[in-house]
């Protein structure tokens, strides 16, 4: 079906216009989603003798639009049932979210999405005319989905359903009986069910690990990307993987009109990675766990001051400033202003109340918690 959308007016994007102000310009970002980045040396180090030989004859010319031949063979080796023929490659997670929600859904159409979210995986669908519905996530339920209210939420005109999993930015991730009733749902209902899984990979557990959406149903769709999990932002390698070749192709279509493909040297970077992702992967969950340790201890500490539901995945939590009459937008001005720290306020996702997103991805944590701790004892007590 091919959609006709209205002239797309789109919100300011509220978490990426504050990095744009903070990034880098604070000096400890306690806030970031990533894992530490790789060094280039230390990638290139891990690549075997086709993709040193790859790399050292690259021609900086363009590449194929839907992805690098290698590059999908690898994405489609972390499937159970996917081929390289079912995977798209994108400038990023953000290009993926942007095109899919173009081309899967308009006006008259309706879509679902946890929240809170990052706010592509919702804004960009109501900005290209769909109805959206927003499937709140809540603290005093240990940010679970709810699965009764979901079906309620189902309209005929439902389109899409969209869950991250592990949650950006609570960690939620759900147990093997929710997901399954999750995609039975969105099979019953005939719906694409995407599923942001760019924090796969760093389950604290790995026996909870979740099978992907991708492989999860036929209209089911992976959204993966190389700046999380495999710590690789500055790559900017993302990618879709679904068994609906019909809707890869139209999404395909439409990023002619974006980025039409993919950086040569970060496809090369990128199977290098893919294909050493155990040694890659082992380095991002070594730091992410042993700077959760950190943050248990901090937050059994301050118990008074800040809830903590403990994330079960991912390099981000979302604890709540429980000190009355204390805004978490002041307190976070005030931090990254005195102390250089930087927190990302709920306000940034959408979110009125008292929470911040904290990220434990970075090593620098042990510094930047100390300077926050620091900052609390002066302010909160």
């Amino acid at each position: 079906m091919v959609r006709h959308h209205v002239s797309m007016r789109i919100a300011d994007f509220e978490l990426e216009r504050y990095f744009a102000r903070w990034e880098f310009a604070a000096e400890h970002l306690l806030g970031a989603s990533d894992v530490q980045a790789y060094p280039m040396a230390e990638l290139l180090a891990l690549a075997d003798d086709e993709m040193r030989t790859l790399w050292d004859g690259l021609q900086l010319g363009y590449t194929e639009s839907t992805g690098h031949p290698l590059l999908r063979r690898e994405i489609a080796s972390l499937y159970d049932g996917i081929d390289p023929d079912e995977v798209l490659t994108f400038a990023g997670a953000e290009e993926a979210i942007f095109c899919l929600a173009n081309v899967l859904v308009g006006e008259g159409d309706h879509a679902i999405v946890t929240w809170p979210a990052y706010q592509s995986l919702h804004e960009v669908a109501r900005a290209a005319g769909a109805d959206v519905t927003l499937h709140e996530l809540h603290e005093a339920h240990g940010w679970s989905m709810d699965l009764d209210l979901l079906r309620r939420q189902i309209t005929p005109a439902t389109r899409l359903i969209v869950v991250n999993l592990p949650h950006n930015p609570t960690g939620m991730l759900p147990d093997r009986a929710t997901f399954d009733a999750l995609v039975a749902i969105a099979g019953e209902a005939g719906v694409h069910l995407l599923v942001d899984e760019v924090y796969r990979g760093l389950e604290f557990d790995v026996a909870e690990r979740l099978p992907t959406g991708a492989d999860a149903l036929p209209r089911g769709i992976s959204l993966g990307v190389m700046s999380k999990s495999y710590a690789l932002a500055g790559l900017r390698i993302g990618w879709l993987a679904t068994k609906d070749r019909d809707l890869l192709a139209r999404v395909a279509a439409f990023k002619d009109y974006t980025t039409i493909c993919s950086s040569a040297p970060s496809e090369i970077l990128a199977i290098v990675a893919l294909r050493a992702r155990d040694r890659v992967l082992a380095r991002s969950r070594g730091i992410v766990a042993a700077n959760l340790d950190v943050l248990d201890a901090f937050f059994e500490e301050w118990a008074d001051r800040f809830t903590w539901v403990r994330p079960r995945g991912g390099s981000i939590g979302y604890p709540r400033l429980t000190v009355p009459g204390v805004r978490i937008d002041d307190w976070a001005a005030e931090l990254v202003g005195t102390a250089g720290v930087l927190l990302v306020p709920g306000s940034r996702f959408g979110d009125p109340g008292n929470h911040f997103r904290i990220g434990f991805g970075r090593t620098d944590l042990p510094v930047a918690l100390d300077r926050l701790e620091a900052f609390a004892r002066r302010t909160l007590r």
